[in-house]
């Protein structure tokens, strides 16, 4: 049980003046440079109105100048007028006009500004002396915590990439782009003849008639009951989009090790039963040379996959991060959403349901961050099973937080086969068959894919009437010259 002590310790943070006590060293500052900028602001319209959304209390380092660019804040807020006089003015009615220096101090402010032409070089410089007064700040809170022993240490790390990300998405905003280069991407997409350029294509070809591939900045859920398929369709997708599109892809697994995926990706390349595959000796000549060959297939697929135990979701953002910069990765799978933590914020009031909300809102925008689609996989809850066909819904996920509105795509795996159902309308048998219902597509239609799910190799595929529309199917055209010989 924590004491009042320790709550108090986790919710306040140190000072500035109690960083420079502890290290003897006066914080990173700009305060010349901060005098300037709030000088352009008072007057400078175009100064203010294109830079106050750059700036925050923080990068201000004087508590008067932090005072004084509160109130400019308060006044253009209010759609009032900002200059020296209505800033005073503002700082008279709040009480803290002394607190902030004194009339005298302000005006001193715009006198010694010439020009606002270099107030974007001035605020890089602050931004920058920010981020070293943060990362000094975290640091001393950690080695200050570090040395008690009540502390836990993984919430410690945690706390601290909290914190750092914190600074970093304060830090660093992009501004609103025009039209104009908005529409130079979309005429590229509409017009150009190789859609794989531009989504990630799953490689099952209905479903990627219907989506266009899985575009950069999107949230996929792969939603199903246990044991109907998650991972392997997920490998599946996984595997024709490296070794097909030639796209490099990473999965994170919570659940299975990293030799059980290979395994299973071994299985489904070379075609032997998984469960020959485990017993090696088994195996005859050619179904070894078999295996040879999808080792060395795979081997050199882009694939990169991660199955730390327990993963939170500001350790995959910094690891997908890490990957894009060195893999550039073009996709994310995670098996599966309910395995995940997000005790790196440092919150543990939150219920179940407010954690997956959190993780949703987060993996969405992880995928806008780095402009590739994440897929997560997540389980329904039982009111599918509730129901005599066990077909599922998009109200199934409600329970999983705000997963529902967060996904831009849902797509629901269901096999009748797994619910006692051995043959469909038309008299065929089940075992093999597996649907992939879209329940949401935020920027498309909803629709039913029908997939073969090849059990023994633990993988699912296009029907027999598609072929996958790899890479080489979009730069073969079609024969028109009949009448050649």
């Amino acid at each position: 049980m924590e004491t009042n002590d320790t709550k108090t310790r986790k919710q306040h943070r140190m000072t500035y003046d109690q960083v420079k006590e502890l290290n003897g060293t006066l914080p990173p500052q700009a305060v010349e440079l901060e005098k300037s900028v709030l000088g352009a602001l008072m007057l400078d319209e175009k100064a203010l109105f294109g830079y106050i959304d750059k700036l925050h209390v923080g990068l201000f380092y004087k508590t008067e100048h932090q005072l004084i660019f509160e109130s400019i804040r308060t006044l253009v807020t209010k759609c009032k007028d900002v200059d020296l006089l209505t800033v005073t003015e503002q700082l008279m009615r709040e009480g803290k006009l002394e607190m902030a220096g004194g009339a005298f101090y302000i005006s001193q402010l715009t006198s010694n500004v010439v020009s606002a032409a270099h107030i974007e070089f001035h605020i890089t410089i602050l931004v920058e002396k920010y981020i070293q007064r943060e990362v000094i700040r975290t640091s001393t809170e950690n080695i200050k915590e570090a040395y008690d022993v009540s502390c836990d240490a993984l919430e410690l790390i945690d706390k601290a990439q909290k914190k750092l990300m914190e600074v970093s998405e304060l830090s660093f905003k992009n501004d609103g782009v025009s039209l104009d280069s908005i529409m130079i991407e979309a005429e590229k997409l509409l017009l150009s003849d190789k859609p794989e350029e531009y989504g990630v294509m799953s490689g099952f070809v209905k479903l990627d008639r219907i989506t266009s591939g899985f575009q950069p900045g999107t949230l996929i859920i792969l939603a199903a009951r246990p044991a109907m398929g998650k991972t392997a369709c997920a490998l599946s997708m996984v595997r024709n989009i490296a070794l097909d599109f030639g796209k490099p892809v990473a999965f994170f697994s919570l659940e299975m090790t990293g030799i059980e995926l290979v395994m299973r990706l071994i299985s489904s390349e070379a075609e032997i039963p998984s469960n020959r595959l485990k017993n090696g000796s088994s195996l005859n000549n050619a179904e070894k040379d078999y295996v040879v060959k999808a080792t060395q297939k795979l081997r050199d697929a882009p694939i990169y996959i991660d199955d730390t135990a327990g993963l939170d979701i500001f350790q995959l953002r910094a690891k997908c991060r890490k990957m894009k910069m060195k893999y550039d990765i073009q996709m994310v799978f995670i098996d599966y959403l309910q395995l995940m933590t997000s005790v790196g914020d440092g919150n543990k009031n939150r219920n179940r349901e407010q954690e997956l909300s959190y993780i949703s809102r987060q993996l969405k925008e992880m995928s806008k961050e780095l402009k590739i689609p994440v897929l997560a996989m997540a389980q329904f809850n039982r009111k599918v099973d509730d129901r005599p066909m066990g077909i599922p819904q998009l109200s199934d996920l409600r329970e999983s937080g705000a997963i529902e509105q967060d996904a831009d795509i849902v797509i629901a795996i269901h096999r009748l086969w797994k619910y006692g159902i051995d043959v469909d309308d038309a008299g065929n048998s089940t075992e093999n068959q597996a649907t992939l219902r879209i329940l949401k597509h935020r920027s498309g239609d909803l629709g039913v894919v029908n997939l073969r799910f090849e059990g023994k190799y633990v993988r699912f595929s296009n029907e027999q009437e598609y072929v996958v529309e790899s890479k080489m199917n979009f730069d073969i055209k079609p024969n028109s010259d009949f009448d050649k010989k």
